[in-house]
Formats: C-alpha cells, structure tokens, sequence
C-alpha cells in the first residue's frame, strides 16, 4: 500500500485495540504498551480519542481499559451483512443435532480467522468456542479450507481443493478433531468454511466422514444465498 494512503495515527489506534483478543477482558495502561510497543503517553492521547467515539471505556473500579460499545456496533453491523445468517444458524442447528458435535461457521480476517457463527455440542464434554474468537490459520480444518479456497497453491491446498473437503485432528488442540467444507455463492465465490469440530477420543474417522457428508448437504443448501 502506498505511503500516502495511510495515516500513522489512525494505524497506532487500531493496534491499540487489536491488543484486546479475547484472552484478558481488561488490559493496564502498562500491558498496553507491552503489547504495542508504544510509550504510555502516546497510548494516553490514542486511547482519549478512543474513548471519546466509544471504542474504549475504563472501568472504575481498577482503572483497566476495556473494549467499549463502538465496537460491539461495528461487530454487529458486520455479521448483519452476511445475508446468509438467517440460513446458516438453522443449518449449524441442524448440523448440532445431526452430529452431536459443535458445528461453526468461519470467515478469513487477513491472515486469521474468525468464527462467525456457532452452535456449540450439547453435550457436557465438548469442543467449545465463542462467536467472534479470532484464530491462526496454521492449523486446523477450516484453516485449510479458508486457505484453499482464498488462493493458497501449496500441495495441501490442492488436495482439499480436490476432496472438497478437510479434516484435522489434533492440529491445534490435541483432543480436537474437525471436519470443514467451503460455503460458495451460487456464482462459486467462497463465503466461508463451514465446519463440524468435537473430541478426538470419539469423533472417529466413520463419524468424521459422516459429518463430511453433512456438512456436503448444508453447504448445498446454502449455495445460492447471495452476501
């Protein structure tokens, strides 16, 4: 990107916020700058603006800075664009009850992933992750997928490419296994990796190819509903 097409202040500001990941509800003015590599006077001035359009509030009681409104509004407002939420939810519903295991829906964010939507196993012992967790894309099946289908041309790629499929166990979580397939717009445009995920110690390989073959039949349904 040129030089000229970007603002130094408005980059830091985000890499401010991009310190909030899920893992700490609440970071210190100190963790902040540990995080950013800023000086604690240049993250003050940011995060006063920050404040001041609600993308960051300060708690009271400790004086730690938390994610404000704002971005509970932005996050909205981007999930409410995928006209395929009205149809996906039902279909993760359906994959849920089908399988037994959680099913997830995830979208490329640059060189991660999000998961999107999700309908966790009902079971007491199972894989669990919250909408809106951010994830690498070193590892895992719907990784490969979101890979494979957003230009990747190494031979894995190729070869989910070519089973229309992916499965992983153990990747990025030891007990977790997980299969995934593409959601396409009936134009073959890729929305997302659709995504069935549960223990490995009893989401075998005939209960993964099972839920392959489901996940085959949502991804069908789905085909067509334009974002």
């Amino acid at each position: 990107m040129a030089a000229e097409n970007r603002v130094e202040a408005v980059e830091r500001a985000l890499a401010v916020l991009d310190c909030f990941d899920g893992e700490k509800q609440a970071l210190t003015l100190a963790e902040l700058a540990e995080r950013t590599g800023f000086y604690k006077s240049t993250i003050l001035r940011l995060i006063g603006s920050l404040e001041r359009f609600g993308y960051v509030g300060r708690r009271a009681s400790d004086g730690r800075y938390t994610l404000g409104p704002a971005v509970w509004r932005l996050g909205s407002a981007y999930r409410r664009r995928f006209a395929l939420a009205g149809a996906i939810r039902p279909e993760l519903a359906t994959l849920r009850d089908h399988t037994g295991e959680t099913a997830s829906f995830y979208v490329r964010d640059g060189d991660k992933r999000v998961c999107l939507y999700r309908e966790n196993s009902l079971r007491a012992a199972r894989h669990h992750l919250s909408e809106g967790e951010v994830l690498p894309l070193s590892g895992g099946a719907s990784a490969w997928v979101i890979l494979a289908w957003t230009g990747g041309d190494d031979e894995r790629s190729t070869r989910v490419r070519e089973a229309g499929a992916a499965i992983s166990v153990g990747e990025r979580d030891p007990d977790v296994a997980a299969v995934a397939v593409p959601v396409l717009d009936r134009e073959g445009g890729f929305l997302g990796a659709l995504s069935v995920s549960g223990l490995a110690s009893r989401f075998g390989p005939e209960l993964r190819e099972a839920a392959a073959e489901a996940l085959r039949e949502s991804a069908a349904r789905l085909r067509g509903v334009v974002v």
